[in-house]
């Protein structure tokens, strides 16, 4: 069995050798590991960085877009290189712990769900995190149930662990952060058995790079109401 771990990557030269790092030494239970970076337009020491790590790990598939296009698109992209029977989004910052990677992956080993999410709410509003961000990522989750009968508790979360079979049914249209209430709406839709389990979740600032603005959350929640009307492949 293979995990396929698809990491986009914008800027991060501060962060992605540590990630990587992390990545290419997590436990999946000794499964063969294929990484997969997608460099979307970095404009800083990001792509330098990540052609030094492909050096030392020959497990690293890189990809580049020449301008930046969003997470999501780079999530398309990475998702056409996958060769796993399982697939595990990684964000490229240092806000969650390739630690988790075992009990991400549990859940799909075992047949008890086709998708885990890695909440970061199992214990309430996380140390760190602004509480108009909690609440907003609440807020999202919530209309997420109401409109389309989701039933997590962190919609946004950025891990997002999926067997093969889902990648193959879905059919995005998102490009940039939209892609956390797209990926779950269709998942719902599609019937597909979703659980949750808890991961560690170290929140991020503005200041140190954290990309997400408040037009980010408007896009998501048009993606909630769009979604609605929106027919399955």
């Amino acid at each position: 069995m293979v995990v396929s771990i698809v990491i986009p990557v914008f800027n991060e030269e501060k962060t992605i050798s540590y990630v990587l790092d992390r990545v290419i030494n997590a436990d999946v239970y000794n499964l063969q590991k294929q990484i997969i970076v997608v460099d979307d337009g970095s404009t800083d020491k990001t792509p330098y960085i990540i052609e030094q790590a492909k050096k030392k790990f020959d497990g690293i598939t890189v990809v580049n877009h020449e301008r930046n296009l969003g997470k999501a698109a780079a999530l398309k992209t990475g998702f056409s290189f996958v060769k796993g029977d399982i697939i595990i989004v990684q964000d490229a910052d240092l806000e969650y712990d390739p630690s988790d990677y075992k009990k991400l992956v549990t859940p799909i080993i075992e047949g008890k769900a086709d998708i885990v999410f890695g909440t970061r709410f199992h214990c309430g509003r996380p140390e760190g995190m602004p509480f108009i961000r909690y609440l907003s990522n609440k807020f999202l989750t919530f209309m997420c149930g109401i409109l389309h009968g989701v039933r997590v508790s962190d919609m946004e979360t950025g891990y997002k662990v999926f067997s093969r079979k889902v990648l193959e049914k879905m059919d995005f249209v998102s490009d940039g952060f939209d892609f956390e209430p797209e990926f779950t709406i269709l998942a719902t839709k599609l019937k597909f058995i979703i659980t949750e389990v808890g991961v560690s979740y170290k929140p991020r600032t503005v200041a140190h790079g954290k990309k997400i603005r408040f037009r980010d959350g408007i896009s998501a929640l048009i993606t909630i109401f769009k979604t609605t009307v929106r027919r399955n492949r």
